[in-house]
């Protein structure tokens, strides 16, 4: 027999309507969030760390396709007319959270992480505006992939750290056992903070191998994350079954990397480093998410019985296998799609569209860059890229101050994969100064510009870094009013030596010149200074705010903000808890509403004839068990009263009770095919 669900055709009108609201969603994301989704995606194309990141827009797009049928028999799907609330939920709930996400996303601005409170206001602005332009079947469709999105988040620095140095511990312990286990005789020990595993290589000579962040599996322990929480929504189980998935899922990805690290060490021990380094690259990032994913899903179908992929039942029905002319949407027997309703565009939709166009349009010419646009000394990567000195142009001159270029880190640079790590100092001509010195970074990705208290107080890094100091200050302080440039104070103790250090940093993005070629790069400015005995922490403080406002202005900022949108992201931490609260009032105020009308209902199912009665309760035990078609709630009823009933009597009933708010119908999902169900309102 024929399979009736494909194709299914939509009437030319349908497709614009529909299509426009899409294409509205999809431009309004993509022109708010440009310059943020530009620098994940080159973050991501040149960092391991955010490299997760490639996976998510074809994971996204693959979540969409599947969910495309319940998505579209879902958004013509509205109330009866009977049953709509003169109270405009939908609109309102959608309205507040579009000004939730605009006001995140301000005060984002003004702050020392715009990216990540950015990338936040994403899947909100998506929410907001899907809600506003469809409907909360819909939305309810397409929750999971909006939720996907905030995975396009940069992870926080401080928590991947630290968690990464945790399982560089773990895994060199574990890594450590197993060696010895096999009579390899190894030991641990700790180099730059780094916990290192040591062997004697036959030749008499000891092997060492530092197992730092990189090796810690931590990124591919991210990535992975995100295969596993794709893996659990996709397969086709139980609900209590998916988040096995993460408990087999996490321990077997830390195995896979202990195992990595004993490989590596072992073709050390016999074939030497350079092999065995080869090896590690070949063998991390997605070799282990490809490899660890393979796993879990031959793991979980074996033992759970877990598939993503099964084939699509045809159950016969005689109401709508005849090849007869589909003056319904969905059969009222089986449920099943028979096709596709007709996306009307009201007077209604194109005022809501013209209205969130105007929002937009208003919205992009307040908005400011992520991080300070300026413009950098032109001809300082032209100067490296040949051989030269770095020019002392790139900073400017103060008085009582003699400014020198100290010397460039390139092996530094090779580690971070940046263009440039310089280091330079602001001698003073009274000895009784500090010196001033200012670490000059500059790379195309802006993950791989790493923030110091990360690096310092939660993690010992690879870069050979002192990880033992106490934390004495950290707080960010504003250095340019306009446009607004957040640095952040950073203090510490050296527990060794006692040693005292103040930092005050920030990012910026700037336009450089190599061999004629302009581009922008992310920069990193860190002044430095170590107050002796003599001078508090606050004076250092003091000192290095005055540099750091010099240096900012002398870096030529080259997009001034708006009054308004100063305004706005300066007080966007209290502005944004109007319409949050708002939306929590809203919210209770309709789940109040929800309860008393359900207990409305349920005083006038009282007042219902017995047969009645019967019906409603076949339909709450059917959805209690299986789909509620209208077939299965006969086949309900037949059990619970030992008596059949026909299915178009069965049908009128349960319109009447529609019409009465009894019961409601919906859209539910088998196995991803759109079913049209009846369910109790009580």
């Amino acid at each position: 027999m024929k399979d009736l669900h494909l194709p299914l055709h939509m009437p030319s009108r349908s497709n614009l309507a529909l299509g426009l609201k899409i294409a509205f969603i999809v431009a309004a994301a993509l022109i708010i969030f440009y310059q943020d989704l530009a620098i994940v995606a080159n973050d991501a194309l040149q960092s391991e760390f955010m490299s997760h990141i490639l996976a998510i827009p074809f994971l996204f797009g693959y979540l969409i396709y599947r969910k495309r049928k319940m998505i579209r028999a879902s958004i013509p799907f509205e109330p009866s007319p009977a049953h709509r609330k003169a109270f405009p939920y939908k609109e309102i709930i959608g309205t507040l959270l579009f000004l939730v996400a605009f006001l995140t996303y301000s005060y984002g601005s003004y702050t020392f992480t715009p990216l990540e409170y950015h990338m936040f206001a994403l899947p909100i602005f998506v929410t907001a505006c899907t809600l506003i332009l469809f409907n909360t079947q819909t939305l309810r469709q397409l929750a999971f992939p909006i939720l996907f999105l905030f995975f396009l988040m940069p992870p926080p620095t401080q928590i991947v750290y630290a968690l990464g140095s945790t399982l560089s511990i773990i895994s060199t312990q574990a890594s450590c056992t197993i060696l010895n286990l096999f009579g390899f005789a190894a030991k641990i020990s700790t180099a730059y903070g780094n916990p290192t595993i040591t062997i004697t290589q036959p030749n008499g000579t000891p092997l060492s191998f530092t197992v730092d962040i990189a090796c810690s599996g931590i990124y591919s322990l991210i990535g992975f994350l995100i295969f596993a929480t794709f893996i659990a929504y996709i397969a086709r189980t139980k609900t209590w079954k998916k988040p096995a998935i993460f408990l087999i899922g996490l321990p077997l990805i830390y195995l896979l990397n202990t195992l990595r690290i004993t490989i590596i060490v072992l073709l050390g021990y016999y074939y030497g480093m350079e092999l065995a380094m080869n090896v590690f690259h070949l063998l991390g990032g997605w070799t282990l998410i490809f490899l660890g994913t393979l796993l879990l899903l031959i793991i979980t179908e074996k033992t759970l019985k877990i598939q993503l992929f099964t084939k699509k039942e045809t159950v016969s029905c005689p109401e709508c296998n005849p090849l007869t002319e589909r003056k319904q949407n969905f059969c009222q027997a089986c449920g099943r799609l028979l096709k596709y309703a007709e996306v009307k565009l009201s007077k209604l939709d194109l005022a809501k569209i013209t209205a969130l166009t105007i929002s937009v349009i208003l919205i992009i010419s307040i908005q400011a860059p992520v991080f300070a646009l300026t413009k950098g000394p032109a001809d300082i990567l032209t100067q490296l890229a040949t051989g030269q000195q770095p020019t002392t142009e790139i900073l400017p001159q103060i008085s009582d101050y003699m400014l020198e270029f100290i010397y460039r880190d390139r092996e530094f640079e090779h580690e971070a994969k940046q263009d440039a790590a310089l280091t330079y100092a602001y001698i003073p001509t009274n000895s009784s100064q500090n010196i001033v010195w200012v670490a000059l970074e500059i790379a195309s990705a802006k993950s791989s510009l790493h923030s110091w208290e990360a690096c310092l107080i939660t993690v010992p890094l690879k870069y050979g870094w002192q990880t033992d100091v106490t934390q004495l200050d950290l707080r960010d302080v504003q250095l340019l009013e306009n446009p607004p440039l957040i640095a952040r104070y950073f203090a510490f103790r050296y527990k060794n030596n006692n040693i005292t250090q103040v930092i005050l940093y920030w990012y910026e993005t700037s336009t450089f010149t190599t061999n004629t070629t302009s581009q922008q790069k992310h920069v990193k400015i860190s002044l430095i200074i170590y107050p002796d005995e003599t001078e508090s922490i606050q004076e250092a403080e003091d000192k290095l705010l005055t540099f750091g406002i010099a240096i900012a202005n002398y870096w030529e900022p080259m997009k001034t903000w708006t009054h308004i949108a100063l305004l706005i992201s300066q007080n966007g931490n209290i502005l944004t808890a109007f319409p949050t609260a708002a939306l929590i009032f809203t919210v209770s105020f309709y789940i109040i509403d929800k309860r008393k009308e359900k207990k409305t209902n349920t005083t006038a199912y009282k007042k219902l004839a017995e047969q009645d009665q019967k019906i409603i309760d076949a339909v709450k035990k059917t959805q209690q068990q299986t789909i509620p078609t209208l077939n299965n709630i006969a086949s309900t009823y037949q059990k619970l009263n030992k008596q059949t009933i026909n299915t178009e009597t069965l049908l009128n009933k349960l319109k009447q009770a529609k019409t009465i708010n009894l019961v409601k119908q919906e859209i539910a999902s088998q196995r991803d095919e759109p079913t049209i169900v009846w369910k109790a309102h009580l």
